[in-house]
């Protein structure tokens, strides 16, 4: 049995008095990918925030055993091993790709470690476009090319757990299919993956574990393949495939 690398129970997140998410329950395995679906404004961005903790929050997140509180901030959870990619992205337009990615490396910085040439050159290799874009601003890269400095950036961290909000929002679904691909990839480098993913079907072909999410709520969680062929959740989230 793996063993448990996030364990999230009974998380809240209030907006002034607006209960965004509720009592949420959530794991993740060593080595596992797991997907949250639903629908747009379900609380699926709120919650990743929160175990980040990027948004204040009241429940529990354990992080490999260790009970992680608002004291233990962004900073101290990436030198942990916990790195979320946002949907917004937010990369440093003006700056090269070679230098986002430099920055993605700060935790190494502090730490006294200055070469992070053999860190880029891994990031280049999972993602060769980069490589060929190496010196070029990343504002002038395309949607799919973002996305990927955006991932690649958190990994320079090193991260032992990736959240990643909405990979494929506006992406083609070649470049899709790409990305999906790389976070599988990833698995097999021993990064867990917590996926959040407006694209369900996908999402739950390539997870292991999934959680549907309604209102602030866990609506339905079970074995991703088991999701993959409810009822409930193709009729509400994926639609039927055509024969």
């Amino acid at each position: 049995m793996e063993p448990l690398l996030l364990d999230v129970k009974d998380l809240n997140v209030f907006y002034g008095n607006v209960n965004a998410v509720q009592n949420i329950n959530l794991k993740v395995k060593t080595g596992e990918i797991v997907s949250i679906i639903g629908p747009n404004g379900a609380g699926k961005t709120t919650l990743l925030s929160a175990i980040m903790g990027r948004l204040p929050s009241s429940g529990s997140v354990y992080y490999q055993s260790e009970g992680l509180t608002a004291n233990e901030g962004i900073a101290y959870r990436v030198s942990r091993g916990m790195c979320l990619v946002p949907e917004s992205r937010e990369l440093f337009s003006e700056m090269t790709v070679e230098d986002n990615l430099q920055l993605g490396a700060f935790t190494s910085y502090l730490k006294g470690k200055r070469d992070y040439r053999h860190l880029r050159q891994e990031i280049y290799e999972l993602f060769p476009r980069l490589g060929e874009r190496a010196k070029q601003l990343a504002g002038t890269l395309s949607g799919g090319e973002r996305q990927m400095l955006a991932m690649g950036r958190a990994l320079m961290a090193r991260p032992k757990l990736l959240m990643l909000d909405e990979p494929s929002l506006g992406l083609a679904p070649l470049v899709v299919k790409e990305i999906l691909n790389i976070v599988v990839t990833l698995r097999t480098q021993g990064v867990s993956i917590l996926l959040v993913e407006q694209n369900a079907r996908a999402a739950l072909e390539i997870s292991d574990y999934g959680y549907v999410m309604e209102t602030g709520q866990i609506a339905v969680k079970g074995r991703a393949e088991a999701l993959a062929n409810d009822p409930q959740v193709v009729d509400a989230y994926l639609g039927r495939q055509s024969n």
